[in-house]
């Protein structure tokens, strides 16, 4: 069994090495040039800008003194300012002590709470540009295919015959909220399994109100199981209910800023209802399944593969958001802090807020590998 996971692991990564690579390479390539971008447009020297982690394959050193790494484990990125101890910009308090004047007024921490709260944000602020570039860029080049927003047909015990709906309805608006196509009908149920919904449709010539309930469903895909709230209701197969959309700049831009936004409000529902129990945590995945979501897009073609970059590229960002030292969010936090109180946190709460941050992190980290390894070895049962 064991040697079987390693084999079916070995050839995803085999399989799917390149088109994960180029997503993650991308996405923490972005989200450290805002870290970097800023903090030049702040006056901080940066030591290092490094993509992946551990001893350096490639680099070479700027005119501005900025080395610029390519290192061997390529499972992140960090940008090491002046002044900074290590790769998570916990301050080297010895060194500090020791710079010069000239060398403080470049140095991160010497910075303004402000400007340093600026440059950790940017991070994460680069991350959703890059997800609105992408969304915005396909809706202007490539458009979109879009189905009618009207039921085909209606499955026997679902939450729509509950509810009452008919094949031939047309679904104007789900919780006020309308919906232009059956994909707008999908994204407003699929996060609200258990809950009461007010839909209003169109029935011939009429227009009425029905509440409906959606069904909690569990899809099998190659990714994993999917837990979705579903009405139950077909999509219309008439050719005269499919038209594709062209859109223009601004249109495609609306788009880029919305598709963001509906990524950031299913992430954040999903930890919601983790809090409170109502989902489960193994939706959380590890680098082996991200690699296997690459490669199957990647079979779809480059344009698949560039939505999925902006899906992980919103990922890290409203992860680094949270405020768990360590992360951005932890830096933002300390800052907060320092604000508030007019002096910065001491060294020794710094440094254990820094533990609980790496604990956190390992933690994080070791679910997603367990979930991962719950999943190949449910896909090899299968195959067996």
């Amino acid at each position: 069994m064991f040697e079987g996971f390693l084999s079916a692991l070995w050839g995803s990564g085999l399989n799917y090495l390149i088109p994960f690579l180029f997503v993650l390479t991308v996405v923490v390539f972005i989200h450290e040039l805002g870290h970097y971008l800023v903090g030049r447009l702040c006056g901080v020297g940066v030591k290092s800008f490094s993509i992946g982690f551990g001893p350096e394959i490639l680099g070479y050193t700027a005119k501005n003194g900025t080395r610029w790494r390519l290192s061997a484990i390529p499972l992140g990125g960090y940008v090491k300012f002046a002044g900074d101890l290590n790769s998570a910009s916990v301050p080297d308090v010895d060194q500090l002590r020791r710079m010069s004047p000239d060398e403080k007024a470049e140095s991160f921490h010497e910075k303004s709470v402000a400007r340093r709260a600026a440059i950790v944000a940017a991070g994460p602020i680069a991350n959703f540009l890059l997800a609105i570039a992408i969304f915005t860029g396909t809706a202007y080049f490539y458009g979109y295919y879009v189905h009618a927003p009207r039921v085909e047909a209606v499955v026997e015990n679902s939450a729509a015959s509950r509810a009452g709906l008919q094949a031939g309805d047309v679904i104007l608006a789900v919780n006020g909220a309308e919906t232009r196509t059956f994909t707008d009908i999908q994204r407003a149920v699929m996060s609200h399994a258990g809950e009461r919904l007010t839909l209003r449709i169109r029935r011939a010539d009429q227009d009425l109100s029905v509440e409906a309930v959606p069904d909690l469903k569990e899809i099998p895909t190659k990714l994993g199981v999917q837990r979705i709230g579903q009405l139950g209701i077909r999509a219309s197969t008439d050719p005269a209910a499919l038209r594709h959309e062209e859109y223009s700049l601004l249109q495609s831009l609306r788009i880029g800023v919305a598709e963001t936004w509906f990524i950031v409000e299913r992430t954040g529902a999903y930890f919601g209802k983790l809090v409170t129990g109502r989902e489960s945590i193994d939706q959380i995945s590890g680098v082996p399944r991200i690699a296997q979501a690459a490669g199957y897009m990647a079979s779809f073609g480059f344009k698949s593969l560039l939505s999925l970059t902006a899906l992980l590229s919103v990922s890290i960002g409203l992860i680094n958001l949270v405020p768990i030292p360590l992360l951005d969010g932890g830096h933002l936090l300390f800052y907060g802090i320092e604000a508030a109180r007019g002096r910065p946190l001491s060294e020794r709460a710094q440094e254990f807020g820094f533990r609980i941050g790496l604990a956190f992190v390992v933690t994080l980290m070791l679910v997603a590998t367990w979930n991962d390894v719950l999943h190949f070895g449910a896909l090899l049962g299968m195959r067996g």
